[in-house]
């Protein structure tokens, strides 16, 4: 009968999987793979203009963290769509690869004692971190693209905060373990060790070989091979979800992935319906909605009629999404936003922000804000017609916001409210 173990013990680890170079090459494909989520994480969230008051901004506290935010631009066109695309579809590819990281050094988070030296304690410290970050962030982000809203808050704050205490963490984690990982990949799983069975003059990159190891079921290949196998089947049931045609029908895990969207000019996906938004037939019916028109000159309310006896204007534009979904290039026609802002009163000076609302009860960014910059693209419409025909009540109807390389929620629908002004920090009431 075998002896009890503890977790802190060696002997209680029996895979004869785990071992320095397993972990390290695990660690050399997230090592890789990581930056690019998380700088086109920093890109997604500068796409919503967060510095916008007093709607768009979904971190108030976020001090240095929001230093490097820009005005997002409005080229190229598919911009937001190619940035969340690899974001979305690249985060979900490495979860098979850090949740196997983990599983490979969970024996170093029983270890006893915790460190032995500063430089141990500072990477005990960066790993309780690193993992604690790492599966909030996934679990946050995988709720968020499958629509689920579980946590408190708003999504927003929290995956930006818990995307910063991960990297943080990680950039410690590579400082200190990033030499002996090479070391280890050079060399396999060889070299004197101490007693501890750490390499002399390192700091671990997993734990040692199991001392009396239970006999194999796969070689460390296979494991790799499984792990990437994992990796590459989330792969192909994701990333159809970014292109139209027989490839989306492959997103078999993703939200408005391989679902039929329709037939006809509106036969795209739309993320949410008008019935699930509140948005009733009645209100957008063409004798009743009115666009309420804001500005210098005051408020004037438009018609339907009237916006379409407007100079009409056709941009190819997609959709792209925060869940990661996009659509291909839908041709769009309606009024150009900048003239609406003169309409509004705004002359021929300096292009003002816009502050959109929309008739939706219910769901995030019932009202949005642009920037100038975006108001200003010629490309930039408030569009009634998509593919030749009117839009249907699922894409907008009677009237939606369509913006070049925009994220999806800034592409208001329904919209019933247009105000053009200074939104900017300090310009916009609070």
């Amino acid at each position: 009968m075998r002896a009890l173990t503890l977790p802190s013990s060696p002997a209680f680890w029996r895979s004869p999987l785990r071992g320095p170079r397993f972990t390290s090459l695990l660690g050399m494909v997230l090592l890789a793979g990581i930056p690019v989520v998380f700088a086109t994480g920093l890109l997604s969230y500068a796409a919503y203009n967060p510095d916008l008051a007093p709607v768009n901004d979904q971190t108030p506290d976020k001090g240095l963290l929001g230093g490097y935010l820009f005005a997002w631009p409005t080229d190229p066109h598919w911009l937001y769509r190619l940035t969340q695309g690899v974001h979305v579809t690249l985060g979900i590819t490495l979860v098979p690869v850090l949740l196997a990281k983990l599983w490979s050094v969970i024996p170093k988070l029983f270890a006893v004692p915790p460190a032995r030296s500063l430089a141990g304690a500072l990477e005990r410290l960066s790993l309780l971190a690193l993992v604690g970050g790492a599966l909030f962030v996934m679990a946050t982000g995988v709720l968020n693209i499958q629509l689920e809203y579980l946590f408190p808050g708003s999504f927003y704050r929290l995956h930006f905060y818990g995307a910063w205490v991960f990297v943080a963490a990680f950039l410690l984690h590579v400082a200190l373990r990033l030499p002996a990982a090479v070391r280890a990949l050079r060399r396999g799983t060889g070299g004197p060790t101490d007693g501890a069975g750490e390499p002399h003059g390192t700091i671990a990159v997993g734990p040692p070989p199991a001392p009396s190891p239970d006999p194999p079921t796969t070689s460390r290949r296979g494991a790799l091979w499984f792990v990437g196998g994992g990796s590459l089947l989330l792969l192909g049931t994701t990333v159809g979800r970014s292109f139209d045609g027989p490839l989306r029908a492959t997103a078999l895990l993703a939200p408005h992935g391989w679902e039929e969207p329709g037939s006809g000019p509106g036969g795209f996906q739309v993320n949410k319906t008008a019935a699930s938004v509140g948005v009733t037939p009645d209100e957008t019916a063409a004798d009743v909605w009115r666009l309420h028109l804001v500005g210098p000159a005051g408020t004037a309310r438009l018609s339907r009629a009237d916006l379409a006896a407007l100079p009409q204007h056709t941009a190819a534009l997609p959709i792209a999404c925060v869940e990661g979904w996009s659509t291909s290039d839908q041709q769009w026609r309606g009024v150009r936003l900048r003239d609406l802002a003169r309409l509004a009163g705004h002359g021929e000076g300096p292009t003002p922000d816009l502050l959109v609302t929309s008739l939706q009860r219910s769901g995030a960014f019932r009202r949005a804000a642009l920037r100038a910059n975006q108001v200003d693209d010629p490309r930039s419409l408030l569009s009634l017609e998509v593919n030749g025909a009117p839009l249907t009540p699922d894409h907008g109807f009677p009237a939606r916001v369509i913006v070049p390389a925009a994220p999806g929620v800034l592409n208001t629908k329904w919209v019933s409210r247009m105000e053009f002004r200074d939104l900017s920090r300090g310009g916009g009431d609070r």
